[in-house]
C-alpha cells in the first residue's frame, strides 16, 4: 500500500492528533498529556494498553495470531524552544515546542497501528507500540527496558524507528553502518566566589571561569582531533548571575560530544573534564568543579538483514526514486538502547521538507529549517502520510503472513 491509498479515517485521524500533539507539547518527563492521547487512541484500535512504563511510556499491544511480535516506537517529548512557525495549531506551551518531529512520530505510529488493526487479514504475529518518554534526555529508552519493557512484553524479533529530516518529504533515507553518532551529555558546576560587582578582586568571578572554558573547549575539536575525525562537542547551556552589580557564586554548563567510535567519546568527554578542572584551577577557585554525565547512547547501527528488509518494502511501497540513502549524523538518540541483548533494530529518516520549501533553499533561497530550530514544520500533507506507509509496510514486511507456518521461511 502507497501513501495514495491511505484510507481516509486513517489519514484524518492521524493528522487530528498530530495537529493535537504539535499545539499541546510537552517536556522531557513531563509528557503526562501526551501519553493519556496515545493510550486511548490506541485503546480505540483494539490494543492491550499499559501506561506509566519507565515514568510516562505508553505500551500497546496488537495481537493477531501466532507469529513473530514487531516493536515500533515513537517519541513523546517536546523541546524548550520558542515556536516561530506561525502555523495555526502552533504550540499552546510558551517556550515549549515540538521542534524534532516527535509529535509527527508519534502520530504516524499510532496511524500505523490504525492501518494495520484495519487489516489484520494482511498479516500474522503481534504488533507492539512504544510511546517512550524522554528521548531528549536520552534516558527514556533505558527507563523503559530498566523498567521490564522486554521482560513484561516479550522480547521482540525487530524493533522499528524513523526520525524526520529536512528531507524532501514523501521520500524515505536508509543508510549503511553508522546512521547517528554515539553521545555524552555532561552538566558542570563552576564553583567560585560570589561579591558585589565593584570589588571584583575580592571575588573570584565564576562567568569569567566559565567564558574561558567554553573558548577553552573549541580547541579540543580543532586542535585534538584528526581532521577527517567525526567529533562535535558543543556547550548548548550556559547559566549565571541575575544581576549586573552580583558576581554570582556558581555558573553551570550543559556540554554535547557526539563522536561514532567509543575511543573518540571516550577521549573527548575526557578532555572536556581535563579542559574544566584547568581553568577552575587557573582561576582561583576554592573548589573543585562538579562535573556530571548526564545521559549517555552509543552509535546507532541497524540490524543489515532487517533493514535490508525494510528498504525493500519501502521501495515496493514508494518506488524507488523516493527511497534514497543516508550518509549518517551527528545527531544522537538512544533508540540503539533497543538493540540490548542482540535484539535487531531498524531505522530509516523521513523526509519533512514540503516541495515549494525545498526547491526554494534548492535555488540559493532561505536555507531548510532544520530539527532543533523554533521555524522547523514538517510539511504534515506530505510528510504524515509517507510516514504511516512507511511505519507499516515496515512492519508488515517482518509479520507473518496469513497461512504461512510460523518460523517457516518467507
Amino acid at each position: 500500500m502507497n501513501a495514495a491509498e491511505l484510507p481516509r479515517d486513517v489519514l484524518r485521524d492521524a493528522t487530528a492528533l498530530y495537529v493535537d500533539l504539535h499545539a499541546h507539547p510537552e517536556l522531557s518527563g513531563e509528557e503526562v498529556r501526551t501519553a493519556g492521547v496515545l493510550a486511548a487512541r490506541l485503546e480505540r484500535d483494539g490494543c492491550t494498553v499499559t501506561r506509566r512504563v519507565g515514568g510516562h511510556g505508553v505500551v500497546g499491544v496488537l495481537r493477531n495470531g501466532t507469529g513473530p511480535t514487531v516493536m515500533a516506537r515513537a517519541e513523546l517529548d517536546a523541546l524548550p524552544v520558542r515556536e516561530r512557525t506561525g502555523l495555526k495549531y502552533a504550540s499552546t506551551v510558551p517556550g515549549v515546542m515540538h521542534a524534532c518531529g516527535h509529535d509527527l512520530h508519534t502520530a504516524a505510529a499510532a496511524g500505523a497501528v490504525s492501518l494495520l488493526a484495519g487489516t489484520r487479514d494482511s498479516w500474522r504475529g503481534t504488533l507492539v507500540l512504544v510511546g517512550q518518554p524522554a528521548e531528549e534526555t536520552l534516558s527514556g529508552a533505558r527507563a523503559m527496558l530498566d523498567d521490564g519493557l522486554y521482560d513484561r512484553f516479550g522480547t521482540p524479533d525487530a524493533v522499528l524507528a524513523q526520525h524526520c529530516a529536512p528531507l524532501p518529504a514523501g521520500c524515505v533515507a536508509h543508510g549503511q553502518g553508522p546512521l547517528m553518532s554515539a553521545g555524552v551529555t555532561l552538566d558542570v558546576v563552576v564553583h567560585g566566589r560570589g561579591g558585589h560587582a565593584g570589588t571584583p578582586h575580592l571575588a573570584v568571578d565564576p562567568v569569567v571561569t566559565a567564558a574561558a572554558v567554553v573558548m577553552r573547549l573549541q580547541t579540543v575539536v580543532s586542535r585534538e582531533s584528526a581532521p577527517g575525525e567525526r567529533v562535535v562537542l558543543t556547550v548548548g547551556s550556559l547559566h549565571a548571575g541575575d544581576r549586573a552589580n552580583v558576581i554570582p557564586a556558581e555558573a553551570r554548563l550543559s556540554v554535547s560530544v557526539r563522536a561514532f567510535t567509543d575511543a573518540a567519546l571516550a577521549r573527548v568527554t575526557e578532555a572536556v573534564r581535563r579542559v574544566v578542572r584547568a581553568e577552575c584551577a587557573a582561576s582561583g577557585c576554592d573548589r573543585e568543579p562538579e562535573i556530571t554525565v548526564t545521559a549517555a547512547s552509543p552509535v546507532l547501527e541497524t540490524h543489515p538483514e532487517t533493514a535490508h528488509k525494510v528498504r525493500r518494502a519501502h521501495e515496493e511501497a514508494f518506488g524507488a526514486h523516493r527511497v534514497t540513502g543516508w550518509p549518517g549524523s551527528t545527531a544522537t538518540e538512544d533508540f540503539p538502547h533497543y538493540a540490548t541483548g542482540g535484539v535487531p533494530v531498524a531505522y530509516w529518516m523521513l523526509g519533512a521538507t514540503g516541495v515549494r520549501q525545498w526547491r526554494a533553499a534548492g535555488g540559493g533561497g532561505e536555507p531548510v529549517p532544520a530539527n532543533h530550530t523554533d521555524t522547523f514544520a514538517p510539511d504534515v500533507r506530505t510528510a504524515l502520510p509517507a510516514g504511516i506507509t512507511a511505519m507499516a509496510t515496515a512492519a508488515r514486511s517482518l509479520l507473518g503472513t496469513p497461512g504461512r507456518r510460523a518460523g517457516a521461511p518467507r
